[in-house]
């Protein structure tokens, strides 16, 4: 990791100052200092991506495809550069460092492609006399300069799920990344910054989140794509003035595990759900509703698993749990654990803090109000339940004010179809834990998870909008 790094304004490394201190998540210490940026360059960035709006539009797109295909080359020679200075800044351990590099790249690579398949169809006007002789064409156009708020869990591929399909759609950006886990966004900038795009074409700012308002407002952006709280992100979009706005936000996303589950497989994919990353991810594992036939067998198995899991320093390659981004969200977690203990639930291993590292914590038997149960934890804890009917633990994952995505373990195909279409979510995953996420496939939520899809296809078709031609035959 270098000593300090720029911001990019208008596709150029600019270094006005080093204000912005990036911790090591596991030591505390500076590990680097980012650029910020004021309000005057955030509005210079955005005047810039509407001067670039028309250039990039008439972009062929086998030129917009060779700019992503240009990404995907050179993260693929830097891949553990990228890895590392995510296990620092984020506090991820390497060996998952790596794996979202490797995310990394698919995305670009899935853009590329998509950026060559963007196709428009052919309405049949003739439905009556009256439309006889007229025919009609649809094209998708790009939407213009986009605005983009990207997290701190995945700093590298939450941001590649928004600016791989903007350069696909012909879009200019301006991009906020988490002032926690900056870096990742900035190394993608430095790669754009090596290729033909237009002059304006992207932006990449730190900046504080006071300072931040014009990512919102500017009437001059046509788009919004947040990902991060629910709190944020509602009123966010409640300022967002004329523009379309897509969100992606939280959740306390549920498992099934039915009586007819391999319990061995779903004991592994239980784990990965519910620790990996140390739980800092909206659709990990927090809730866990286990058919009474097989609820003590399965539960010991994941304590076991669970306690030989190891926490600690996260460039460690054996290390599966490390620190939670500050010691200010460890010391919530643990508070949030102690109240569902007081409250009558039973610990059933972990709970013990040690900094900002906490360790894979199990409950059952907590009351549904707890906030262990309600809200969306955002680190390594999840919750045992019982259940001796199906439906009923349709409707337990149901009870929620979050619906992004949920697990159903089971052979059952008639279940599996229930399941499909009763849960209130974006997505059913079936003998696979909801964290799971391919990067091609529709991701978002309803309810208090957000509003709108990510996922390469789906991101252009919100970042473009059909434009329609109608043509009279001429008389004969």
């Amino acid at each position: 990791m270098e000593h300090q790094y720029p911001y990019y304004l208008a596709n150029k490394a600019h270094q006005p100052n080093v204000d912005l201190a990036v911790t090591d998540k596991y030591s505390g210490q500076v590990a680097t200092r980012v650029a910020m940026a004021d309000t005057a360059a955030i509005d210079a960035a955005i005047e810039a991506a509407v001067n670039a709006t028309d250039e990039m539009r008439r972009m062929s797109a086998d030129r917009r495809q060779a700019v992503l295909n240009h990404c995907v080359a050179r993260f693929t020679e830097r891949r553990e550069t990228l890895a590392m200075a995510l296990c620092v800044e984020a506090g991820k351990p390497i060996k998952d460092s790596r794996g979202e590099v490797a995310r990394l790249i698919d995305t670009f690579r899935i853009a590329a492609e998509e950026a060559v398949r963007i196709d428009g169809h052919l309405p049949t006007l003739e439905i009556s006399p009256r439309t006889r002789g007229y025919r009609g064409m649809v094209k998708r156009v790009p939407i213009g300069p986009c605005s983009f708020i990207s997290p701190f869990n995945f700093p590298l591929n939450l941001a590649a799920h928004k600016i791989a399909p903007a350069i696909a759609a012909g879009c200019p950006f301006v991009l906020k990344p988490a002032s926690r886990t900056p870096v990742g966004a900035l190394l993608i900038g430095e790669v754009l910054a090596e290729t033909d795009l237009p002059p304006g074409a992207f932006s990449i700012l730190p900046c504080r989140r006071d300072g931040a308002d014009l990512f919102t407002t500017d009437e001059r952006l046509k788009l919004l794509s947040f990902t991060g709280s629910p709190e944020v992100g509602w009123r966010l979009k409640a300022r967002a003035g004329k523009k379309r706005v897509v969100l992606e936000l939280g959740g306390n996303a549920a498992c099934i595990v039915d009586r007819d589950a391999d319990l061995e497989d779903t004991v592994d994919r239980l784990l990965t759900g519910a620790f990996y990353q140390s739980g800092q991810s909206c659709i990990s594992v927090q809730r866990i509703f286990i058919h009474e036939a097989v609820y003590d067998d399965l539960k010991d198995r994941l304590v076991a698993k669970t306690e030989a899991l190891k926490m600690g320093d996260p460039k460690d390659v054996q290390t599966f749990i490390g620190p939670l981004i500050s010691e200010k969200e460890a010391e919530r977690v643990a508070a949030w654990i102690d109240h569902a203990v007081d409250a009558g639930g039973r610990l059933l291993c972990g709970g013990n803090r040690d900094g900002a590292l906490v360790a894979a914590t199990l409950l059952e038997g907590v009351p549904e109000e707890q906030p262990v149960v309600r809200k969306e934890v955002f680190g390594p804890v999840a919750v045992l339940s019982a259940f001796d009917s199906f439906d009923r633990a349709l409707q337990q994952v149901n009870a929620s004010v979050y619906g992004l995505q949920a697990g159903v373990f089971t052979r059952d195909l008639h279940k599996v179809m229930r399941a499909w279409d009763e849960l209130e979510v974006g997505g059913v995953i079936v003998n696979e834990v909801p964290s799971w996420r391919v990067d091609n496939m529709p991701y978002g939520g309803v309810k208090e998870s957000g509003l709108g899809r990510e996922g390469l296809r789906y991101a252009i078709a919100d970042m473009t909008e059909p434009r329609l031609l109608v043509i009279r035959d001429a008389p004969h």
